[in-house]
């Protein structure tokens, strides 16, 4: 019977050593990828840096109008100029992003909970493969409950979504979602992280944790680092500074930006770190700067 954890005894990650990609692609573990999905993962990594960064505004998906996302249209205005990819729902996206901002679109595709409920894991694919063609999606982003109760449905929900994205080339982003009685150790991490990947989605979205080094160098494909709750900005552009320098390709940020008091400033100190190569204190001054 295999290990309760499976990456118990797993310690050989070789951590300093490249992708070994085979190709001069960009994006890790996508060199034989068609073009399609080449050209669709070139609108979410940036080519000159290989990295991104991404606006999350899909909260109200289960949460409603969350603090700072009250009125999308007049948020995302303010924001999209600086973001590499936009995250969100199709109905906010709709309604509130103008098309001529030519943005990558990582579309929402699940959902199935609301904050009404004890239990947030089961989800499933809500989004028509055709309804994501239509918006132009760059990913399709499904969320999955690895050790939780909805597990098996959303493993499932997430293997449905990249057959349909195989058969047009639109990459699907596996999101690793952390519920409150979910551990966040490194353990975990490379066991969601890894699984996700060998299912087949092209890029993952999880959390910073200890050992990051080791989490991004067993998994074969771009790892993006969720912002998570709230916290000084100090503090945010630590993680990402921690996040790349762990191996990530890039971060996904919502309440980190939209929620502090100068989110077009934040924004711009996150591209500054994730694009430039900004120290985190680098970031916090040029932030400072930009606010004072």
């Amino acid at each position: 019977m295999a290990d309760i954890m499976g990456n118990k005894n797993a310690k050989d990650f070789s951590e300093n050593v490249p992708f070994a990609n085979n190709g001069h692609f960009h994006v890790k573990g996508a060199n034989n990828y068609d073009w399609g999905m080449k050209d669709r993962l070139s609108r979410i990594f940036n080519p000159k840096t290989g990295k991104t960064v991404m606006l999350a505004f899909d909260h109200g998906y289960f949460m409603g109008p969350t603090s700072g996302l009250e009125r999308l249209d007049l948020l995302i205005p303010r924001l999209a100029e600086h973001a590499d990819c936009l995250m969100g729902t199709r109905g906010a996206i709709r309604s509130s992003v103008p098309p001529t901002y030519n943005k990558a679109i990582a579309l929402r595709a699940s959902s199935g909970s609301s904050v009404l409920q004890d239990d947030l894991s089961h989800e499933s694919m809500v989004v028509d493969i055709e309804d994501a063609i239509k918006m132009n999606a760059s990913a399709i982003a499904i969320q999955t409950f690895i050790g939780a109760d909805g597990q098996k449905e959303t493993i499932e929900e997430l293997n449905r979504a990249i057959n349909l994205g195989l058969r047009y080339s639109i990459p699907t982003l596996g999101v690793v979602a952390v519920g409150k009685a979910m551990e966040r150790t490194s353990s975990f991490f490379l066991l969601a992280t890894r699984m996700l990947a060998e299912f087949g989605a092209q890029l993952v979205k999880t959390y910073y944790c200890e050992d990051f080094e080791k989490v991004s160098s067993a998994c074969p494909v771009p790892l993006v680092v969720a912002g998570g709750k709230k916290i000084p900005e100090k503090d945010a552009l630590t993680l990402a500074y921690n996040a790349i320098q762990g191996g990530a390709a890039g971060v996904d940020m919502g309440r980190n930006i939209f929620q502090s008091e100068y989110p077009e400033e934040m924004i711009q100190a996150v591209n500054k770190v994730v694009h430039e190569g900004f120290t985190d204190k680098q970031g916090y001054e040029f932030f400072q700067h930009l606010t004072n």
